[in-house]
């Protein structure tokens, strides 16, 4: 008897099984199998046998995988004691532009629990030289566009959006129930603002900000660093947007997935830069 992974779960067959065998066993309506990473393609391929420890994909085209498929994918990529950890951990997200986009859709790509994302702007053709949005969502509120983009990605993360600007009456209110929070403002005043009065209604919990990421400079440039026990800034905390410096994708997005990595290490307990 030999293992063979089948979309990323053991099982154990015998020894001179072929790879039509182990469609017709476990997807035999696959339109696509990808045999220890290259495609299938030739009809006298499918005769070929599997070895111990070979890998199997079988998809269906435009199939959404079930649930249960997802999440044995997600467990074999980040090991189950990593995903367990991510599963249970609600982040709430303030602003939903370059920032905070990119960090949502990186958090929901790692099956992230629950997602708290606010927001009270739309999606303007500006917005898409460096936001995760497409032209048919100009127009959307962005928390309904960025729950669109998440539906399509990882169906079965929590999400829940509300179009609200964010004050320093209902910051307690909107974000109470996280044990994260990603700041994704676009002003110094609102960073402030946010950070000083998440930490007066909840001192405990950590808040992940950025300072420093326009223009093309150096990405080397960028940094994590811990403030307090429970504040971290991203970026290079110099280059602001500013007439001939803008805001650009390569940049925005470094912070941004740097951000969504400084809160996964925050999850599993790596609280140093």
């Amino acid at each position: 008897m030999i293992r063979v992974f089948v979309n990323e779960r053991e099982y154990i067959v015998e020894e001179g099984v072929s790879l039509q065998e182990i469609k017709y066993r476990y997807k035999s309506d696959a339109d696509i199998l990808i045999w220890n990473g290259f495609p299938v393609n030739n009809e006298k391929d499918f005769s070929k046998q599997v070895k111990d420890r070979d890998s199997v994909v079988l998809i269906k085209r435009g199939e959404i995988p079930s649930y249960e498929e997802l999440e044995s994918l997600m467990v074999a990529r980040h090991s189950p004691g990593v995903h367990e950890r991510v599963k249970k951990s609600t982040v709430g997200i303030a602003g939903l532009g370059g920032l905070g986009s990119t960090v949502a859709i990186a958090l929901a790509r790692i099956g992230i629990g629950k997602l708290i994302l606010v927001d009270y702007d739309v999606v303007e053709p500006s917005n898409l030289n460096r936001q995760q949005y497409a032209v048919k969502h100009i127009g959307m509120y962005k928390t309904d566009a960025i729950k669109e983009v998440i539906q399509e990605i990882n169906p079965y993360v929590d999400v829940e959006s509300c179009r609200k600007k964010i004050d320093e009456s209902n910051i307690s209110i909107l974000f109470r129930e996280v044990h994260i929070l990603v700041e994704a403002f676009d002003t110094a005043e609102g960073k402030r603002m946010l950070i000083e009065n998440f930490h007066r209604y909840f001192p405990d919990k950590p808040i992940v900000s950025a300072s420093g990421l326009a223009g093309y400079f150096s990405s080397n440039s960028m940094k994590v660093r811990k403030v307090t026990p429970y504040l971290y800034i991203i970026g290079d905390e110099e280059n602001s947007a500013g007439h001939g410096v803008g805001l650009m994708a390569p940049r925005v997005g470094v912070a941004g997935n740097l951000q969504a990595n400084t809160v996964l290490r925050i999850i599993m307990g790596e609280n140093n830069p």
